[in-house]
């Protein structure tokens, strides 16, 4: 900021230097700041794991779990249930294993009032049992979860974990070194009866308005200290993936993931991170690329701000959790791993978690993993957003500075009548040197030569407030504008996702008109001005958005900071037209379509090309709806922040694109 409120600054050479060599300074930082990223992935930019808790360590002795036997009899049992019950939960079954292995069992219901439609509502129930500590006094407790999948779920089939998680519980009621209380919790229609126990047992206040009607809990145990999601489809898995990111792309302690992998490691389990094995040369350049392909899959999950699993619901509330998702598709010829195998792995990570004397708080909670073994810090990555984000920084202040020489030669363009006879000599020894400055900003000012300068300045302040407020308020109605579409479109029968689609289309429509309304009643205010405001705002989102959602806040500055460098009105027509279909490109709504129809293309390639066409609009459609929906559900922020964020700098950037060129300076 002393940059900024120097009153000299506008002559020095640091001045000068900016006004002649801003745009090649900004593009060559973001290069800079790009490739030193890419360049993390290689094993020589990042670090290899370690346990900073070494109370965990407990947990890595032999394992003893030998139930593979009794999961596999739940598993049979489980299974003669479900034909009974496709389309919903056996709650009585589970409620009656649970009761006879010792468990204080216990049912929860909960209610989902559909936000994007009147009179719609949904219904579950959760069934949890606490296994209470022999030596402790129910002072802290463990989680261990499994989404229950009715035969009729679009979802991969889960109950091979719900009988795991049944003989863990037979197991751990026959030990007697816990110190913590276990509770082994089956909820129902995924996330949402998670989200459900998670608000009820935490006791949040009710939603206004009421979505989710979360219900009571007849009985809870200790604080949770940490928690582990199940998520196995079949008796024998190629291999675990152990998953990690948390709604709004929070992350658990890093040294829970490293004792999944640790323990995966010691019974021969093959483990992954998003799905993607070590690579076995990580030195060479097809290793980095392997691991840079993991690292860049990791952010573009961790960026749409939804959980990777039923885990990522807990980071919330300040709960360090995973999900253990068995796969079943794997390398060729590797060894499969049963139900013993992922029954001590599990034992084992409960074991080193009951041996915790305190919450996680030593290793990292901000991080990035390009494999298993390895993982990127914050203050390794942070320096190389910086150096791709301060490129914002630089255009404001060039803006800034050329804005305080443009005052300068206004004063020198004003009427020798309105300037002091004693500041005459003064003036005509700086003309040369504003006559130099002159070439150097090529820059342009208004015909305001019968205004005073303090007058226009203010006038200016004024008028960019105008056009902000303007610009954030269209943001405001984007945020409430789907419920309103949604509800609309229902009186024409018209299916939400499409409701929603449509009427956030409209809207983009309408306010690309904002510009030319916004031009014919505000005057006064100049596009350096407006654009200057929009790089300081949009370097205050990405940076203070870095320590919410790192990589979100990546894809917005790669994706944006080039087109802001780009943006600035022109005479000439082609140019003004490819700029306009450059800014289009990345407005929020196109850039959502964009993202969910490439992961389409990337899940899909064997589909014929309409097919895959459809698909993607299909696809686009309920990527937008799902982040809606997930933004009142579950406080997703994604959505939120589009909307009162991001689309207000969009519409500024659209209106300085828009503006009309100001006449060249001439000499007085």
């Amino acid at each position: 900021m002393g940059l900024l409120t120097d009153p000299g600054m506008e002559g020095g050479w640091l001045s000068n230097v900016l006004l002649a060599h801003e745009k090649i300074l900004s593009v060559l930082l973001y290069c800079v700041g790009a490739i030193w990223f890419l360049a993390l992935a290689h094993n020589s930019m990042n670090h290899e794991t370690y346990f900073s808790e070494n109370a965990l360590l407990p947990g890595l002795v032999h394992g003893e779990f030998m139930g593979e036997a009794k999961a596999n009899r739940f598993l049979q049992e489980l299974n003669k249930e479900t034909e009974k019950y496709p389309s919903t939960m056996p709650h009585a079954w589970l409620q009656a294993k649970m009761t006879q292995l010792g468990l204080d069992t216990y049912t929860h219901n909960f209610t989902l009032h559909y936000p994007m439609a009147a009179n719609k509502s949904f219904t579950g129930n959760n069934v949890y049992g606490i296994l209470r500590a022999v030596r402790g006094s129910s002072s802290e407790s463990i989680v261990l979860s499994a989404p229950y999948r009715a035969p009729r779920s679009p979802h991969l089939g889960n109950a091979p974990a719900i009988a795991l998680m049944l003989a863990l519980a037979h197991f751990f009621s026959e030990q007697l070194y816990w110190a913590k209380d276990i509770i082994f919790l089956v909820t129902e229609h995924e996330q949402l009866g998670m989200e459900a126990w998670l608000q009820s047992y935490h006791g949040s206040l009710p939603q206004s308005p009421p979505v989710l009607d979360f219900g009571k809990l007849i009985a809870r145990a200790g604080p949770i200290q940490a928690a582990v999601n199940l998520e196995i489809p079949e008796s024998f898995v190629s291999h675990v993936d152990i998953r990690y990111e948390g709604l709004n792309g929070q992350l658990p302690n890093l040294d829970l993931v490293n004792l999944l992998h640790r323990l995966c490691h010691r019974e021969s389990v093959e483990h992954t991170v998003r799905n993607r094995a070590d690579h076995r040369k990580p030195d060479t350049a097809s290793g980095w690329l392997h691991q840079l392909h993991t690292l860049l899959s990791s952010i573009a999950t961790q960026a749409t701000g939804v959980p990777s699993g039923n885990h990522g619901l807990f980071h919330r509330y300040g709960i360090s959790a995973v999900t253990v998702s068995g796969e079943r598709v794997g390398r060729a010829g590797g060894r499969r791993a049963t139900l013993l195998h992922l029954g001590r792995v599990l034992e084992g990570t409960c074991r080193s978690l009951n041996n915790l004397l305190e919450r996680f708080h030593q290793s990292f909670f901000f991080y990035l993993l390009p494999a298993t073994s390895r993982y990127i810090s914050i203050g390794v990555y942070m320096p190389a957003f910086g150096a791709m984000g301060s490129c914002l920084l630089l255009g404001a202040l060039s803006l800034w500075c050329s804005s305080c020489l443009r005052l300068q030669l206004l004063q020198a363009e004003q009427p020798a009548s309105d300037q002091p006879d004693e500041k005459e000599s003064s003036e005509t020894q700086s003309d040369e040197k504003l006559t130099e400055t002159r070439e150097q900003t090529n820059a342009a000012i208004p015909d305001t030569s019968s205004t005073p300068v303090t007058d226009s300045g203010t006038q200016s302040l004024v008028s960019l407030a105008c056009v902000a407020l303007v610009c954030h308020s269209a943001g405001a109605v984007a945020s409430w504008w789907p419920t309103v579409a949604s509800r609309t479109g229902a009186v024409v029968a018209l299916h939400a996702d499409d409701s929603v689609a449509l009427g956030s289309l409209a809207l983009a429509l309408v306010l690309l008109r904002l510009p030319s309304a916004l031009t014919r009643s505000i005057t006064g205010c100049s596009w350096q001005v407006v654009k200057c405001a929009v790089q300081l705002e949009l370097a205050v989102i990405v940076f203070a958005g870095s320590l919410l959602n790192f990589s979100l806040a990546l894809i917005v500055t790669a994706v944006y900071a080039p087109v802001v460098i780009a943006v600035a009105p022109t005479s000439s027509r082609l140019v003004r037209w490819l700029k306009c279909l450059l800014l289009l490109a990345i407005h929020p709504l196109t850039l959502t379509a964009t993202f969910a129809s490439v992961d389409a293309v990337l899940n899909f390639p064997n589909e014929p090309p309409l097919a895959l066409l459809m698909r993607c609009v299909t696809v686009s459609k309920r990527a937008l709806m799902y982040s809606v929906v997930d933004s009142y559900v579950y406080g997703n922020w994604v959505y939120p922040a589009a909307c009162w964020c991001l689309l207000p700098v969009w519409l500024l950037l659209w209106h300085v694109q828009l503006s009309a060129p100001l006449p060249p300076i001439t000499k007085p």
